[in-house]
């Protein structure tokens, strides 16, 4: 299987086909794995890798040429286009109306699964996870902002697989482009990460301890505080256009 910049692309199989290629296409961008200016896959490329037809790569780089994401360079390609204070926003945008019909859908959705996922990951976690939820911890603390939103994803996954429930397992890591999309809004515009660090670790404390009640209160607080400086982003972007 071709792959750019060591991106694995799956097979498509689920329908409407335009809709699943374009939430594939969104969590390539989000991942990272193609920098702002830098060439995509060509149509071909993507039809190999993909498993899908030609006339439906195409409607799905319509749809986000249109919503700025992509650039296409008549007789040179598609890029994804330089970095912008929209972009992200915009991403976001368009993944929630792909898979949530509004912003409050996904931290609503977020919040019940996450306290769930912590809950029994309170009851049900080993010594050794614990170890591992710790070494991601201590990378947090001084991590890049970059590297920041990584691991941070890597932490709640990480509390999902302490869950042992394979549906929320696969929940959670069905929607880790938006969650990659909704943490690099919050971090750069606040520019530091002390303040998500704190509430990662009150959660870590609170599942060492083995303690369901606390691991609640600590991610509903940490969902809060996410929640609310994600708001602001949204309303400061609003407020300019």
């Amino acid at each position: 299987m071709v792959s750019n910049n060591q991106y694995e692309f799956k097979p498509i199989q689920q329908n409407p086909i335009v809709v699943q290629l374009t939430r594939t296409l969104l969590d390539y961008i989000s991942s990272g794995s193609i920098k702002p200016g830098e060439k995509l896959p060509t149509e071909r490329q993507l039809q190999d890798n993909l498993g899908v037809g030609r006339s439906a790569i195409r409607e799905a780089i319509k749809v986000l040429t249109v919503l700025g994401i992509l650039e296409v360079r008549q007789g040179d390609g598609t890029y994804l286009k330089k970095a912008d204070s929209g972009l992200l926003l915009e991403s976001i945008e368009w993944g929630l109306f792909l898979g949530e019909n509004r912003i409050t859908d996904l931290i609503e959705a977020r919040k019940e699964i996450e306290l769930s996922i912590v809950k029994l990951a309170a009851e049900r976690c080993s010594d050794e996870e614990i170890n591992e939820l710790e070494m991601i911890l201590r990378k947090l603390k001084n991590s890049t902002i970059e590297d920041f939103v990584e691991l941070d994803i890597s932490f709640h996954l990480k509390v999902a697989q302490m869950s042992k429930n394979t549906v929320f397992i696969g929940i959670l890591s069905s929607i880790q482009s938006l969650l990659r999309t909704w943490i690099k809004l919050v971090i750069e515009d606040v520019g530091e990460t002390q303040f998500s660090y704190n509430d990662h670790y009150n959660v870590y404390q609170a599942i060492s301890k083995r303690d369901p009640d606390a691991c609640v209160e600590a991610m509903n607080n940490h969902l809060q505080d996410a929640t609310k400086r994600l708001m602001q982003v949204v309303e400061q972007k609003e407020g300019v256009e």
